[in-house]
């Protein structure tokens, strides 16, 4: 699931104070092959996973959440939410074959933990 802001309503006087609690949506992506990242995991650090998205997905929730382009729309994102746990997008790139977009791969990471 990606999380989203949602939609703005118009009305309360908080809200355009910037009062207003944030809300979000969360969309499905799908098909998505979700794997451990190649990258070598270190003592210490998030452990880093990858999403391949399909394009044709992208597209789809491109247009429907009324974004510019894919690349907005996952800048936008608050993170993917895998399992009930929020992973943030460290990098989004492009995978091309013939010169055409056929998918998105999104490099995922836990969000850092705050210990008190």
């Amino acid at each position: 699931m990606l999380r989203t802001p949602a939609p703005a309503t118009a009305g309360s006087l908080a809200e355009q104070l910037g009062l207003a609690t944030p809300e979000f949506q969360d969309v499905e992506l799908a098909p998505v092959v979700f794997r451990r990242a190649r990258a070598k995991i270190t003592a210490g650090k998030p452990t880093q996973r990858e999403m391949l998205v399909s394009a044709t997905a992208v597209e789809a929730l491109v247009g429907s959440l009324g974004f510019a382009s894919a690349s907005a729309m996952f800048a936008a994102a608050f993170g993917v939410l895998v399992d009930e746990a929020l992973l943030v997008i460290a990098s989004l790139s492009e995978i091309e074959a013939g010169g055409a977009v056929c998918g998105y791969r999104l490099v995922l990471r836990e969000a850092v933990k705050l210990e008190v």
